[in-house]
């Protein structure tokens, strides 16, 4: 018998078959011994068999079911296997030695289904409903979904999220037409929906992180001032404007830094008359393109007031406290603007169309120009810093100098030019 002993212990595989090949090499010794005690029941029964096969005439020694489990014992045995004690039942050494080899042997890892992908149109429009939306502004929120529906979802919503290389990237941007601000506002989406892909562990690296990609287009259109001769217009003509909230409007926007939304956002409480100061307190802004929708200034440095012209004080009507001074108790829809700012247009007969983001601008400039002080033009602007103000806002007005006057007079030469 196979000393019990020799396999309690935890086997690595190299044991195991070491241990096989012993018990291979016992079961040969057995079935010898009990060919052997074959022979000798044959010879002690003489001549005469117990049964003869008619048609070989050889000797045929049938055991009883109770002298097999003689000749083939039942085991049981326990032995440990990578660090769990198991039993193995058998009725022979072959069995056994089957079945502990099954039992050792390294299992194979179950087939894994294979890992599904993220269509990009689904992937995108999940981050839009889950990060995007319910956290940024209503404005901001419908930027973004335009640049969906635009430009990211025709590009690859037929396509899984890691299936996007950086040339399918290339060829979208090659695609669009227009600014170059107008792709950028697409990579900026298309960025934060990589970056989630990233974090939830669908793509190692982001696309737009080659630096084979390149964005080219043209720059934006400035927004130009209207000119001096303009301006001058326009407030020369102020009484010509039939309706009293159009004449408001028209007199803020035309003398004053206002934004739009700033402008909307005005109720009669924030124009203190006796401090000649507006006070900037709220915004309106059309996120949909129509419906009006109050929020807070754009920025801490928007929330300010400034001063009043007090030549333009008759144009402002008086009304209930808390009311918009457009609008009443509701602020302005965008369509109601436009049509506004075309009724305008019409009455004092000006030859371009009144635009509000044009006022914001020609106002800069000037106050810079006159001024030459960047503070005072930032203050009034509701700028954080004077480089936006400088960069976006204070154009310059042209001036004709003849350079060699000037350094002459610098310089001291007759016939210089006054600085």
């Amino acid at each position: 018998m196979i000393d019990e002993e020799m396999i309690k212990n935890t086997m690595t595989q190299q044991d195991i078959q070491s241990h096989v090949h012993t018990l291979e090499e016992q079961i040969d010794a057995l079935t010898k011994v009990c060919k052997t005690q074959a022979d000798m029941i044959q010879s002690l029964m003489g001549t005469t068999p117990a049964n003869l096969d008619n048609s070989t005439g050889k000797l045929e020694v049938r055991l009883s079911e109770e002298d097999s489990d003689m000749a083939n014992p039942k085991i049981k045995r326990r032995v440990t296997i990578d660090g769990r004690q198991v039993w193995i039942t058998a009725n022979s050494e072959q069995e056994y030695a089957e079945k502990l080899f099954q039992m050792a042997a390294p299992q194979a890892a179950p087939a894994q289904a294979p890992h599904d992908k993220h269509n990009f149109a689904q992937y995108a429009q999940t981050w839009f409903d889950i990060f995007s939306r319910p956290n940024v502004e209503t404005a901001t929120a419908t930027t973004y979904e335009r640049q969906l529906k635009r430009y990211l979802i025709p590009a690859f919503g037929e396509m899984d999220v890691e299936d996007i290389k950086p040339a399918d990237v290339q060829a979208m941007f090659n695609g669009i037409q227009g600014a170059k601000e107008t792709k950028l506002k697409a990579k900026m989406v298309l960025n934060m929906i990589f970056q989630q892909a990233i974090e939830d562990e669908i793509i190692v690296k982001n696309p737009l992180a080659s630096k084979s990609i390149r964005i080219t287009g043209r720059a934006p259109k400035p927004t130009e001032p209207y000119t001096v001769e303009q301006m001058q217009t326009i407030v020369s003509r102020l009484n010509q404007v039939k309706r009293a909230d159009d004449r408001a409007f028209i007199a803020l926007m035309a003398l004053h830094p206002l934004r739009l939304e700033e402008a909307l956002g005005l109720k009669h409480e924030d124009i203190d008359r006796k401090l000649n100061l507006i006070h900037v307190r709220r915004s309106v802004t059309h996120p949909t393109r129509n419906q009006p929708e109050v929020k807070a200034t754009k920025t801490e440095a928007s929330r300010r007031d400034i001063d009043l012209a007090e030549g333009i004080r008759d144009c402002l009507p008086e009304g209930r406290a808390s009311d918009f001074i457009f609008g009443g108790k509701e602020p302005l829809s965008y369509t109601q603007v436009r049509r506004m700012c075309r009724r305008i247009q019409k009455d004092i007969s000006f030859d371009e169309p009144i635009l509000p983001r044009r006022f914001r601008t020609t106002v800069l400039t000037d106050i810079y120009d006159t001024t030459k002080d960047i503070n005072v033009a930032k203050d009034a602007a509701g700028h954080t810093t004077s480089a936006m103000t400088l960069k976006h806002y204070v154009k310059g007005r042209p001036q004709k100098l003849n350079a060699a006057k000037t350094v002459s007079m610098l310089y001291g030469l007759p016939g210089g030019a006054a600085m």
